[in-house]
Order: C-alpha cells, then structure tokens, then sequence
C-alpha cells in the first residue's frame, strides 16, 4: 500500500465555507481523492485550520506549519509522497510578510521533508507542491486578509518556480478551480472534486504501483 499525506490548512481539512462547519469524508478533496484511488493506496489527511508555512499566530496556538512537520512525517513513516499545499493563512494581515516570503516558508518545508528520511528506505518522499488558489477579499475575512489578494495572484508562478528548483511535483489549483464566493477563502464541493480527480491522475503517473 502506498501511503499519501496531505499537508494543508482548513482547506485540507474540509472547512466548508456556507455551513460554517466540517465537511464530511466523502465531500472533502481528501476523502475523494481515497475513493478514487483505491485500495491500493493510504490518503492521510494532515490538514489544520489556520495552518501557515512558518509563523507562529499570535492569537491561535499551534498552527506554525514547520513545527510539526517532522513529526507528522515521522509517525506516518513510510511515506511515498506528500502533498503540500498551505500559504493561504500567511496572507493575514497580521503577518505582514510578502509573497516572497512566503514562498520562502513553502521553501523551508519542502527542505525539511527531503531530509527527513521519512519515505521508503529511508529516503525522502517525492513531493507534489501545490499553489493555493487567489483569495477574494469579500466579507467576512477582509479585514484579516487585507492586503492579501494581490499576494495570492504571485502564487501560481512563485510556486510552480520553487517546485521546478527542489524538482517537486507540481499543481497550480487555478488551472482547475477557485474559492467560493461566500467567503473568499474556502472551496465548495465542486471545487473538492475538480482536486480530488486532478490529483487523482496525478499520482498515478507519480506512485508507480
């Protein structure tokens, strides 16, 4: 069996942006991507609300990405690949950092996961880095992300460019999806499928079987 960890934010871990709530298994990006998958696969999901590459909250605890990363990687050893999509939440307000810097936590996790012995014979997992998609600053996350919507547009090429340096796999979520329109930040279900299908083929033709 071949092992998958998603390591993401809220939108990893299902928040659903009209209910306000979790969605279930068999809506979330994760749970779709098992289905379709198959047996012959582990999907883990690792996803927190919040969750930012490098910066410690100040207001939220323990939402620091690269604080837990070696030990989430280490209790889910062998792992075959990880799926990495989080710089969302380093849009805050309260962060103040700029694009570049937050390509530079992506940066530093992606280092972390290729030294860490944590796939098959303790070599390092392959990694799929994916771009999260442009945020909209409407409503109720626009004061806490102000500033962030012209951050998230350098995504797409300030990934794809840090993935092509580390030789990681690649996905750019606006090629296929967008967030919703009730609160800017979060995926509705369809958009949990269009990720779940893309990825889906992509790690067949990644994961060797």
């Amino acid at each position: 069996m071949k092992s998958i960890v998603c390591f993401g934010d809220s939108n990893t871990w299902g928040y659903d942006p009209i209910a306000k709530q979790r969605y279930d298994r068999d809506t979330r990006w994760t749970g779709r991507l098992q289905s379709a998958l198959g047996d012959a696969y582990h999907v883990i999901e690792e996803g927190l609300n919040g969750r930012t590459t490098v910066w410690e909250d100040p207001l939220e605890e323990g939402r620091c990405g690269k604080t837990y990363l070696y030990p989430c990687l280490q209790t889910h050893k062998p792992i075959d690949l990880v799926i990495l999509m989080l710089g969302t939440n380093d849009l805050k307000k309260r962060f103040d950092v700029s694009a570049e810097d937050i390509v530079k936590g992506a940066e530093q996790l992606i280092k972390m996961i290729g030294t860490s012995e944590s796939g098959r014979d303790d070599e390092a997992p392959d990694i799929l880095l994916v771009a999260p998609s442009v945020i909209k600053e409407i409503e109720e996350f626009e004061i806490m992300f102000s500033g962030g919507r012209e951050k998230s547009k350098e995504f797409s090429q300030r990934y794809k460019e840090l993935a092509q340096s580390y030789k990681c796999h690649f996905l750019d979520t606006n090629t296929i999806m967008s967030v919703s329109d009730a609160d800017g930040i979060h995926y509705e279900p369809e958009a949990h499928q269009a990720l779940a299908m893309k990825l889906c083929k992509m790690i067949k033709g990644i994961i060797i079987q």
